[in-house]
C-alpha cells in the first residue's frame, strides 16, 4: 500500500507499536502489514521477541521500522544526560538487530512525551533526521484503542466503521500517523490489553479496507516514503 514519491493532500502512516514484545505480537504485526494496512512498526529492542522480529524483517522490505523507546526503570528520564545514555544504548541495540537506522522514534506509554522530555528526545533524534511522535511534524491519531477508560473495553473503537470514521475526521494534516497494536494472542506475553489485539488484527486485515481509506482521498504510506 505504500506509495513512494506520491503527491496527495493527505498521507497516512499506519504504525504498529510493540514489535519485538513477543513472537505472537510480531506475527500479528507482520500479517497486518502483508495482508492489511499497516505500513510501519516500532521495535522494542530489549524484549524477548526482538531477535525474532529482526530475523523476519528481511521478508518485509516495505515495512519501515522505528525505535519504540522504553523506560528501564533505573535511569531518570527527566535528567537529559541519563535519557541520552539510555537512548544511545537502545539505538545501538536497534542497529545491531536490524542493520539499519530507525525511520521514526516513539516510546512505550509515551514516556518520551512526559513533562519536559519531548525537547530532549527531539534533540537526540536530530542526527537521525527522523520524526518523533508528538513533535508536531506528523499529526497523531491514538483513538484506535479499545480501552479509552482504563480497564474498560469497548471493541467498537477497534472495529472497521469507527476506524474509517477516525481516519476520515482526524487525518487532516499533510501527514498523519495512526497507532495500532495488532497481535496473534498465543499465550506468549502478558498485557492488560490482550484479546483486543486480536480484534485489531482482524480489523486491519479486512478485505477492501485500504481501498475504502484511499477513496477518502488519503494515501497510505510508510515513514520511509515521506519527508517531514
Amino acid at each position: 500500500m505504500s506509495a513512494p514519491g506520491v503527491t496527495a493532500t493527505r498521507l497516512l502512516v499506519v504504525n504498529a507499536d510493540d514489535l519485538g514484545l513477543s513472537p505472537g505480537v510480531n506475527d500479528g504485526i507482520l500479517e497486518a502489514h502483508a495482508n492489511g494496512i499497516v505500513t510501519s512498526a516500532s521495535l522494542m529492542v530489549n524484549r524477548g521477541g526482538a531477535e525474532h522480529a529482526a530475523d523476519r524483517l528481511g521478508a518485509h522490505p516495505d515495512l519501515s521500522v522505528g525505535l519504540h523507546f522504553e523506560d528501564d526503570g533505573v535511569r531518570d528520564l527527566d535528567d537529559p544526560a541519563q535519557a541520552a545514555e539510555l537512548f544511545a544504548t537502545q539505538l545501538e541495540r536497534f542497529r545491531a538487530l536490524t542493520g539499519r537506522e530507525p525511520t521514526h522514534l516513539d516510546s512505550h506509554h509515551h514516556v518520551h512525551n512526559e513533562d519536559k522530555r519531548l525537547e530532549v528526545f527531539r534533540e537526540l533524534a536530530e542526527p537521525l533526521a527522523v520524526p518523533v511522535r508528538h513533535d508536531g511534524r506528523v499529526a497523531y491519531i491514538g483513538g484506535f484503542w479499545a480501552q479509552w477508560e482504563i480497564g474498560v473495553t469497548n471493541l467498537g473503537y477497534i472495529r472497521r466503521p469507527f476506524l474509517v470514521h477516525l481516519i476520515a475526521n482526524e487525518a487532516r494534516g499533510p501527514v498523519t500517523e495512526l497507532a495500532c497494536h495488532p497481535a496473534k494472542v498465543l499465550g506468549d506475553f502478558r498485557s492488560s490489553y490482550l484479546d483486543e489485539r486480536a480484534v485489531e488484527l482482524a480489523t486491519l486485515t479486512e478485505p477492501g479496507l485500504g481501498e475504502e481509506i484511499e477513496a477518502l482521498g488519503i494515501t497510505l504510506v510508510s515513514y520511509r516514503d515521506v519527508e517531514v
